[in-house]
């Protein structure tokens, strides 16, 4: 012991203080479960991103293949996306249709023996995400967002009026949702590395992560969000947009000019366009919903999927035809109104055939998003009414390009009811906060005109409207006690996959538990027994040697010191068990003992009395 003493004390103090702050906070870090966050938000930032650059990279060159070099179309690009550049070819503009036909006959054979399960009730892709976060448990099935990304690559590339956001933000969901899926996690974790895959899509499809982290979090509800996946949704956004940018540059997808608000003789027109912007959102909702269900609809219900789509894509060709300004995002036309170079007539015929534009394409049910579309309708009404502003007094209304970036906030907070993410988003297109002011005010007003519309079908009032919160109608006490707090470790009876009907009816009788950890051959926990799934044949004396543990037990559900009591109460709903086995987070075959119910409720009854003790 005496030898020992100068070898311990070598370790310099100014050494040994940092190490053990160091361990103490990732022992902080770990038992609230932030390093894991953070690498959950990692992980899924780069699926999601390369996810988004493949997508990108595809609609890029199918549509500077069929637009540019077969149809001959020469349509304006924005500066941000001119990756790829296409020679046009001889002007054939009859082609258009040709090709929105045979993607909508594809699109309706492809949804209508896949996943014809997945087109009811969502408006678009950002939709669909938000349908699976409140009522499907954050569950998507993998083939629906490969089905649903590679059709809107063929849509929008063919002409459609759709925009990418919606497609990506339901690919980077679902994987996230496989993810979570993948590693065991709970319904509530599912949910929010859902989220966290859908903010890296848009993120990163947009160059603006922290734009799309909010509007992935905000985009859920009309009047509130999900603060807890913004750590995830933040670091996922963040990673793709900087492996999108490794691939593609990180510069804005609109080459705009520095607009700064400062003259608040200003506020008076940025008023009128929220009042402007807010009828536009008006017209759009109800022209979208009357084609989406009173026309589409009815053909739907009575051919299926595959003729509305034909109709609906043929229909937007032949509008596309004549008039190729609608085709596509049409982001060119927004970056040319920024910079002042549309009239106040193209900006309202432009406003008027996007609308009809998107209604026939995303109303018929061919895949794309209805973000862009958004934003194009506002930045073109927004444009229209910054035209009108100079004209009546120019001496006031010095930036007329400044209204169109405002519209686009304004008109998807009006519809969406999601104001925080766009607004910011245009701060990061424009590269600063010079309109944050008119930015704000309007999008307020615009929340406050618009309160009775929705483009999203799925989207809920708050988090006590949606099914994913019923456990949070009441305080959630649970959520800081580990269960290492209330669980005795112990003996627990472990079944092998071999073992009779007959010998686990003698064990059963042998014991008071109620569930059985099930090992195979090798020793790996393969699954769980449930006295309830048994008690119907167990006493089938002519099954006795036929039917063996393997074919009784369900997949296994298990539960970990550092987990807290609330998740563990979820596994105990979901599964509907009394009892779970618990293991150890390095050896997760090693059944340290079982956790009751009862360790649950006991542990909520105390917590709740010393809480009302402290009050």
């Amino acid at each position: 012991m005496d030898q020992q003493q100068p070898y311990r004390r070598q370790i310099p103090s100014f050494i040994r203080g940092p190490r053990i702050a160091l361990k103490r906070l990732l022992r902080r870090f770990s038992r609230q479960g932030l390093m894991r966050w953070l690498a959950f938000g990692v992980v899924t930032g780069i699926g999601s991103g390369i996810l988004a650059c493949l997508f990108y990279l595809g609609l890029e060159r199918l549509s500077g293949f069929l637009l540019v070099h077969c149809a001959g179309l020469t349509l304006p690009h924005p500066s941000g996306e001119s990756m790829v550049h296409a020679v046009p070819g001889p002007y054939r503009p009859w082609l258009v249709p040709v090709f929105t036909t045979g993607v909508g006959l594809v699109t309706g054979l492809l949804v209508t023996r896949f996943i014809p399960q997945a087109m009811d009730g969502a408006t678009d892709g950002t939709d669909a995400m938000i349908k699976a976060f409140h009522r499907n448990s954050g569950i998507i099935k993998p083939l629906v967002p490969l089905i649903k990304g590679a059709t809107a690559i063929a849509t929008i590339a063919s002409g459609g009026s759709a925009g990418q956001e919606g497609p990506i933000s339901q690919l980077g969901a679902g994987l996230g949702s496989f993810f979570a899926q993948l590693l065991h996690l709970t319904t509530r974790q599912r949910r929010i590395l859902l989220l966290a895959g859908a903010a890296g899509g848009l993120g990163a499809i947009f160059r603006a992560p922290l734009g799309g982290a909010i509007t992935a979090v905000e985009v859920l509800y009309s009047e509130d969000f999900e603060a807890e996946a913004l750590l995830p949704a933040v670091v996922s956004a963040v990673v793709a947009h900087t492996l999108f940018s490794f691939f593609f540059g990180g510069e804005a997808i609109l080459d705009t000019p520095t607009y700064v608000f400062e003259n608040p003789m200003e506020l008076p027109f940025y008023l009128a366009l929220a009042l402007v912007v807010s009828l536009g959102a008006r017209i759009f909702i109800r022209s979208f919903f009357f084609f989406k269900f009173q026309i589409f609809g009815r053909l739907k219900d009575r051919f299926g999927y595959t003729v509305p789509m034909v109709v609906g894509g043929l229909a937007m060709g032949l509008f596309g035809m004549y008039f190729p300004q609608v085709l596509g995002g049409g982001y060119g036309w927004l970056e040319l109104s920024i910079n002042g170079q549309l009239g106040l007539g193209f900006l309202g015929g432009l406003f008027f055939g996007k609308v009809l534009a998107t209604s026939l394409t995303v109303g018929s049910g061919l895949s794309g998003g209805m973000f862009a579309p958004a934003l194009f309708l506002g930045g073109a009404a927004g444009g229209a009414v910054g035209q009108v502003g100079h004209m009546l007094s120019p001496s006031v209304v010095t930036q007329p390009g400044a209204y169109t970036l405002v519209g686009m906030a304004t008109f998807f907070a009006g519809v969406a009811h999601a104001p925080i993410g766009p607004l910011i988003m245009v701060s990061e297109i424009t590269q600063g906060y010079g309109l944050l002011a008119p930015l704000m005010l309007c999008s307020a007003v615009a929340l406050v005109l618009c309160d009775d519309i929705h483009l999203y079908e799925n989207q809920v009032e708050n988090k006590f409207a949606s099914p994913a919160h019923v456990s949070d109608a009441t305080n959630n006490i649970l959520e800081g006690v580990p269960v290492s707090s209330v669980f005795t470790p112990g003996r627990s009876t472990i079944l092998e996959e071999s073992v009779t009907l007959k010998a686990l009816a003698h064990i059963i009788s042998g014991t008071s538990e109620l569930v059985f950890p099930v090992k195979n051959a090798e020793g790996k926990l393969s699954g769980i027994l449930a006295l309830q799934d048994v008690r119907c044949v167990v006493f089938e004396a002519c099954l006795h040697d036929l039917v063996l543990v393997k074919e009784l037990m369900r997949p296994p559900v298990v539960v970990h010191p550092d987990m807290s009591l609330y998740d563990a109460l979820m596994l105990f709903i979901e599964t509907d068990l009394s009892q779970l086995p618990v293991v150890a987070s390095e050896r997760p075959d090693a059944v340290l003992g079982m956790l009751g119910r009862q360790h649950v409720f006991t542990a909520y009854t105390t917590t709740l009395r010393h809480l009302k003790q402290e009050e």
